[in-house]
């Protein structure tokens, strides 16, 4: 028979896991003369005196903060597939030391972010057990710290919504800080060298919300910011330059804004302060100062939603999770959704990357620490 071509059919198969014992044997050697014993060094761990190598540990931490599975469930996985039980208690020590061995690179994360200039800012509560509150869950934040240029993000646990966490962790931050009209953020706005930039979906928000009592006006309103954001699409399909961004923004952008003053100022009298249409009102007009900062710079977002995107995953973590075990837990949990977020704004592989890190990591001085960062290389 002659050969006239051929059918190619492809299918998926599923290949299951392995958990496999790794066993290093160090044979030991007596010196004849002096009764020495020799026996070679065992090969680094990320963590002394466990079990665990690093590839296990990137997987456990990863199921947990980007699968959103808690050990318990992951223990029962274990269990049926592998014959293996470890206690949960070990596996929350196990990530407690990955946290702590991770903290200096955390730290180079913070301080990177400060430094960029432009930061989104967002905070969203957590429920942590506390030993000083008997039969009940202390409520506490993560505030999220948003690099939109570098992509990076920083979460960072607090006890409270109070302005202490933030004003401390942003007390030397010079440049912009884009953020809701919560009024925390107006206290750390007045210290020197930050400017205050609006998040116009929220503004856009309050009038979607009026729609059911105020459609008329509801919709006008929600009519100019579509065309405030198709504008803002056209130009960022069309430039990368942050320069020319700008001065497009504000030659198209910037009078609709205008537009939409001016016509609050002149409705603004015929709606009760307290309805729906009328809160909107109010809080456009509060924050349109910021609004229009959005468009000094051509690298700031026009709203926050970057950064609540990147919220999201603690938000079905919390679902799952319920609470975290104590305030120290709720900070290393901050750690790790610090590093996974920023891995996912960058596209990379978030177990590849906490395998790797937690490999070398004792490896590298402080000063190097940064290209351990997700994303360094394409940064560099």
């Amino acid at each position: 028979m002659d050969k006239i071509g051929e059918e190619v059919t492809e299918t998926l198969e599923y290949t299951p896991a392995s958990l496999v014992k790794r066993r290093v044997i160090r044979p030991k050697y007596k010196k004849k003369e002096t009764s020495q014993i020799i026996i070679g060094e065992l090969p680094e761990r990320p963590l002394d005196k466990c079990i665990a190598e690093a590839s296990l540990l990137a997987y456990i931490i990863m199921r947990k903060y980007v699968e959103h599975m808690p050990f318990y469930r992951q223990i029962q996985g274990f269990t049926r597939d592998f014959g293996w039980n470890p206690a949960a208690s070990t596996l929350s020590d196990w990530m407690c030391e990955c946290a702590i061995l991770l903290e200096p690179l955390y730290n180079v994360l913070k301080q990177k972010i400060l430094e960029s200039g432009y930061i989104q800012v967002d905070e969203s509560p957590i429920k942590v057990l506390d030993k000083d509150k008997k039969g009940s869950a202390h409520q506490g934040y993560q505030w999220v710290y948003h690099d939109p240029v570098h992509k990076l993000v920083l979460f960072n646990y607090n006890k409270g919504r109070g302005q202490n966490g933030p004003k401390q962790l942003l007390s030397d931050y010079q440049g912009i800080l884009q953020c809701d009209g919560y009024s925390v953020y107006d206290n750390i706005g007045a210290q020197p060298g930050i400017v205050l930039a609006g998040c116009l979906v929220h503004a856009r928000r309050k009038f979607f919300d009026a729609k059911d009592s105020d459609p008329i006006r509801a919709e006008q309103a929600l009519k100019w910011f579509k065309e405030i954001y198709t504008i803002e699409r056209d130009i960022k399909e069309n430039t990368q330059d942050f320069d020319l961004r700008k001065q497009q923004r504000n030659q198209r952008i910037k009078p609709i804004l205008q537009r939409i003053r001016n016509w609050i100022e002149e409705n603004s009298l015929e709606v009760l302060p307290k309805s729906a249409i009328g809160k909107a009102m109010t809080y456009f007009i509060r924050q349109y100062p910021k609004l229009e900062n959005a468009l000094i710079d051509g690298r700031i977002e026009l709203d926050n939603n970057k950064i609540e995107n990147s919220i999201r995953p603690m938000a079905l973590s919390r679902k799952n999770f319920l609470f975290c075990g104590s305030h120290r837990a709720a900070q290393h949990a901050a750690i790790f959704l610090s590093f996974f977020g920023s891995c996912k704004l960058h596209g990379v592989n978030p177990r590849v990357w906490l395998e790797e890190t937690l490999s070398n990591i004792k490896d590298y001085k402080i000063n190097d620490l940064e290209e351990l960062l997700p994303g360094y290389q394409n940064e560099s």
